[in-house]
C-alpha cells in the first residue's frame, strides 16, 4: 500500500496495530487513548466513533476490546476518512468500516443500531483565525457542537446503549445537562489532571440511552504522558 506524501506507518499502542499518520492533517492527541481506556466495552458491542479522525479511537478501543462485534468510523473530512479507511486495510481489520460525513448527516439506516458510540469531539471554543482549518475543526466547536453530538448518539443508540464522549472539565455542567436532555443518562464520570496537584483539565463521561439516574464519580486520573 503505497503512502501519500505527508503520511508515515506508525506503531499503535505495544505494536498491536499500525495507523497512519499525516503531519498536514490533525494527529490524535492523550484525549483519545484516555477516552477509549475510560469506555467500558461488553462482548459482542456494535460501536462508532464519531468524529473519529484518523481512526484512533476506535482501533484502540478494539485492541482493548477484542470481543467487540464491529466498529464503524464516521469522520467529515475526506482526506481523514481515506487514511482511517487505509489504515483499516492496513491491519486486516474486517469488522471496521469507514464512513465520511457529518456527525449531523448520519443515515437513518443507523438509528438505534449502535449499542456504544465513542467521541472525541472538537471540544474548544473561540475563533481560528490563525489555525489551519483542517487542524482547527478537529479542535475548535466550528463544524459541530457538543449537543448535535449527544442529539445524533441519541438517535444512533439502542435503548440501554451507552455514550462515552471526553470534554474540557469546565464545562461538566453543559456536558450532563446535555446527555439528560437527549435522554442519555450520565453513569460513570472521571476527570483528568496533568498532575496530582494540578486541577482537572479533562473530563471523561458515560451514559446510557433511557437508565435510571444515577452516577458514579471515579477516582481522578493523572495524565503524566509516559504512557502516550
Amino acid at each position: 500500500m503505497l503512502l501519500r506524501e505527508g503520511e508515515s506507518v506508525e506503531d499503535l499502542f505495544e505494536g498491536k496495530f499500525k495507523i497512519i499518520q499525516n503531519a498536514a492533517l490533525y494527529r490524535f492527541t492523550s484525549d483519545s487513548v484516555l477516552l477509549s481506556r475510560f469506555a467500558a466495552g461488553k462482548k459482542r458491542d456494535v460501536v462508532a466513533d464519531f468524529c473519529a479522525g484518523s481512526g484512533v479511537v476506535g482501533m484502540h478501543f478494539y485492541a482493548l476490546n477484542p470481543h467487540v462485534a464491529s466498529v464503524t468510523l464516521f469522520e467529515m473530512q475526506e482526506e481523514l476518512s481515506e487514511m482511517s479507511a487505509r489504515s483499516i486495510e492496513l491491519n486486516g481489520l474486517k469488522n471496521f468500516t469507514a464512513v465520511c460525513c457529518r456527525v449531523q448527516d448520519i443515515g437513518r439506516e443507523y438509528d438505534g443500531k449502535f449499542s456504544l458510540v465513542l467521541c472525541n469531539p472538537p471540544y474548544e471554543r473561540g475563533g481560528f483565525e490563525n489555525s489551519d482549518y483542517k487542524k482547527a475543526i478537529c479542535r475548535k466547536e466550528i463544524t459541530v457542537t457538543l449537543a448535535e453530538v449527544v442529539r445524533a448518539a441519541a438517535q444512533k443508540l439502542r435503548f440501554g446503549g451507552r455514550l462515552a464522549l471526553c470534554n474540557r472539565a469546565d464545562r461538566l455542567a453543559e456536558v450532563l445537562y446535555t446527555m439528560k436532555e437527549y435522554g442519555v443518562e450520565p453513569k460513570r464520570v472521571q476527570f483528568v489532571r496533568g498532575t496530582k496537584d494540578s486541577p482537572p483539565y479533562l473530563l471523561l463521561a458515560e451514559g446510557t440511552k433511557g437508565a435510571r439516574p444515577g452516577t458514579a464519580i471515579l477516582p481522578d486520573a493523572v495524565n503524566d504522558r509516559k504512557n502516550f
